[in-house]
């Protein structure tokens, strides 16, 4: 019996481990791009980027992340979730480094860090599943997203301000990165990593449906995320607001979004009240905007309501991911789908915002575009929803049997 309770014991402890290091892998998927973000003019200056460059620097993560979209799945095949885990974030303290070391580096840097950051942001889920991860862990593991957000876009100037310029404040965000890839070889060394996943992955006709609704959901959730981290500091700068106001308002986002994060993927248990919900996140966002667009400024207010739905908006999706992959493989290949194609949409759309803007020297059309998309989005949240579970992996091909 004794032993028994020691293996549960063992068990419980080393799964509390391997869930930890999932929330510090999650607070490590963000900073690198709210910390630009917060300091666009002061990096532009620093490292002498023309206006072209600095619209690509605003959404380089984002492209990066449709680009890369199978490596996580080829490093999960090749090295198991764990492994990989522990590369991801290696990569990611490197590439930022990189960004603001070599002369030259930033644009190649940031795009590095977008691929890492998508690779471990696909792995995540299929690591979650492995873990039999509930809606509270998966809670948890989404609004550390938000926190690492917060802490990008909240710490940027003032960290900017005591290093003397954003290159050394940039470049910090390394050193959380290799603390959770230490964490991570922690799981490893406490566990026997199982093996990568032999079974050949598939696309049945039957499943296309649920994979292209979680795809649309995903990328509209993440276009106007990442369009809001990417530009409201520039808009409101446009508006009069001083750059730290501006950065500070943006970690507001954040922080608003720490518990509706949380609470978003424990809802989704909750198939009733999931009906009304979700697409009701889609209303609120657009009312969000159109409360931006109208020149109110009330900005605490407007980024309060947008951080608390956007976020748990992302925090909705990645828990209809793993609860619609019907084992742990097939949450791979969905999250790799949902998040590559999804971001890809996200990079050109986010990208767009900043054209519109260009060509339109104002922000209204940009603003239009938002809206409309979150109407999209309130309306595919809702088909989302009564969406059942998909296998993706493909049958076992039986052999013939010898003829007589």
């Amino acid at each position: 019996m004794s032993s028994r309770s020691e293996r549960r014991g063992s068990e419980f402890r080393d799964r509390a481990v391997g869930l930890g290091a999932a929330l510090l892998i999650g607070l490590n998927l963000r900073p690198a791009i709210t910390s630009v973000a917060a300091l666009l003019e002061p990096t532009r200056a620093a490292f002498d980027l023309a206006p072209v460059q600095l619209n690509l620097l605003a959404t380089l993560p984002v492209i990066a992340f449709g680009i890369s979209a199978p490596v996580g799945p080829l490093l999960a095949r090749r090295l198991g979730v764990t492994r990989a885990l522990i590369w991801t974030m290696v990569a990611l303290a490197g590439s930022l480094a990189l960004r603001v070391v070599v002369p030259g580096g930033m644009l190649p840097g940031t795009f590095l860090a977008g691929v890492s950051i998508m690779a471990a942001g696909t792995l995540l889920p299929q690591y979650l599943k492995s873990l039999r991860a509930g809606g509270l862990w998966i809670g948890l593991s989404s609004m550390s997203f938000s926190a690492g957000a917060a802490l990008g876009a909240g710490l940027a100037v003032p960290l900017s301000t005591a290093v003397g310029g954003p290159a050394v404040a940039l470049g910090l965000w390394a050193v959380p990165a290799l603390t959770a890839a230490g964490a991570m070889v922690g799981v490893a060394l406490r566990s026997e990593a199982p093996p990568p996943p032999s079974s050949r992955m598939a696309l049945p006709r039957s499943a296309r449906p649920t994979v292209a609704l979680i795809t649309a959901m995903f990328g509209l959730q993440a276009m106007l995320f990442f369009a809001v981290a990417s530009w409201l500091p520039r808009i409101l700068g446009d508006r009069g607001v001083d750059a730290q106001t501006a950065g500070w308002l943006l970690a507001l986002t954040s922080v608003a979004g720490l518990v509706p994060t949380l609470v978003a993927p424990i809802l989704a248990r909750r198939r009733r009240v999931l009906r009304l919900f979700g697409p009701g996140l889609g209303i609120v966002m657009l009312a969000a905007f159109v409360w931006l667009a109208s020149g109110d400024e009330s900005y605490i207010a407007i980024t309060v309501v947008l951080g608390a739905v956007q976020s748990a908006t992302f925090g909705l999706s990645l828990a209809l991911i793993v609860m619609l992959a019907a084992d742990e493989a097939s949450a791979g290949l969905l999250s790799a789908i949902a998040q590559g194609v999804g971001y890809a949409f996200a990079g050109a759309g986010s990208l767009l915002v900043g054209v519109l803007h260009d060509l339109t020297g104002g922000w209204t059309a940009s603003l239009v575009f938002m809206i409309v998309c979150a109407a999209a989005l309130a309306l595919v949240v809702g088909f989302v929803i009564r969406c059942r579970p998909v296998d993706l992996q493909a049958p076992s091909e039986v052999p013939a049997l010898p003829r007589a």
